[in-house]
């Protein structure tokens, strides 16, 4: 055998050995699963503006009065007849003027038994004195609460409609408080005011209740509304927050929800936060209009259709939309 012969044969030797020993070559990756999406609904504001004229058509909505228990039967019925399973909550609570009021929170309930759960309140009730009208004949009537009040539920209701035709992967309870608006204007009395969510918030509606967190509604459907990061909301669940204006702001809602603190103030969400131990934040309007940081018409007579927009209520409907179905996929 000559040299070069030799050497080839060594190189093939060489060659065979290390493919017979070579570990295997890996299998392919594996393809990754589609991530998650979901179609959100369109909230439809048409729709919304006339649940908001059917409320104010039972007039003022006041504890005690036969225009309270209309509305009640009437939120009760849509909210079954839009598949929710409904709780009243009664309750007997005694106002600062000391009348004893008879309220009733109204839970409308989607997927009641799934443990993920989300709520989303408004205060139904309507107050029960004009006391900010600058006209004296009107100070003792009801206030017709077209914004301060039957904005957010008429939203919660629209959403309502939505969670039957489009459900989702978890549990939602729409809670509409009672007789939040019965306070004592004069004093420094927060705890006179939102009585039914005081009520709710040591008595929840179920045994071991919980929620992941909430979101409160309240004053949503003003021209111009300003929805800013309040205070109260800020410190008890800053992370909501942050969702929420984060989420409106990449929907082109930046307009409604303003990059800006405000003060705190006492709405249903802090009786939430405090007693029920459950993370709430509030949508509200704070005007620039008026000292009080409310719009022209809080409080007054002037609190009626005309006041709202459908703009407002369609950004405030579709940004809490897109909220809840994102977070059934744990994309918020």
């Amino acid at each position: 055998m000559n040299f070069q012969k030799s050497c080839w044969l060594s190189l093939a030797l060489l060659f065979f050995i290390a493919a017979c020993t070579s570990e295997p070559a890996p299998p392919p990756p594996k393809p990754k699963a589609p991530a998650k999406t979901v179609k959100v609904p369109r909230f439809e504001s048409d729709s919304a503006f006339v649940k908001i004229e059917k409320q104010l058509s039972f007039g003022p909505r006041v504890p005690n009065t036969a225009a309270h228990d209309q509305c009640r039967e009437w939120l009760v019925s849509q909210f079954e007849g839009f598949g929710a399973e409904v709780i009243e909550q009664k309750f007997t609570a005694k106002a600062y003027t000391g009348v004893n009021l008879k309220g009733t929170n109204v839970i409308a309930q989607y997927k009641p038994n799934h443990k993920k759960r989300i709520i989303l309140a408004a205060h139904w009730d309507s107050r029960h004195i004009s006391d900010a009208d600058s006209n004296e004949a009107n100070k003792k009537k009801g206030v017709p609460a077209a914004d301060d009040g039957a904005s957010g539920v008429a939203v919660l209701l629209e959403i309502a409609r939505n969670l039957q035709s489009t459900p989702i992967d978890m549990g939602i309870d729409l809670i509409l408080f009672d007789a939040e608006d019965y306070g004592d204007s004069e004093n420094d009395n927060p705890k006179s005011w939102c009585l039914g969510s005081q009520h709710w918030s040591t008595n929840l509606h179920k045994k071991g209740y919980s929620a992941k967190y909430g979101i409160l509604l309240d004053m949503v459907g003003a021209k111009n509304a300003r929805f800013t990061k309040e205070e109260v909301s800020r410190f008890y669940a800053p992370e909501v927050v942050e969702k929420v204006w984060r989420l409106a702001k990449n929907m082109g809602f930046s307009n409604y929800f303003v990059d800006e603190e405000s003060r705190g103030i006492t709405d249903d969400h802090l009786f939430v936060n405090q007693l029920a131990k459950i993370p709430m934040i509030d949508i509200i309007n704070r005007s620039t209009e008026t000292s009080s940081g409310f719009g022209h018409y809080w409080h007054t007579q002037e609190d009626n259709i005309d006041v709202i927009d459908k703009r407002t209520l369609r950004a405030v409907g579709q940004v809490l939309l897109a909220s809840i179905y994102n977070e059934s996929i744990g994309k918020f």
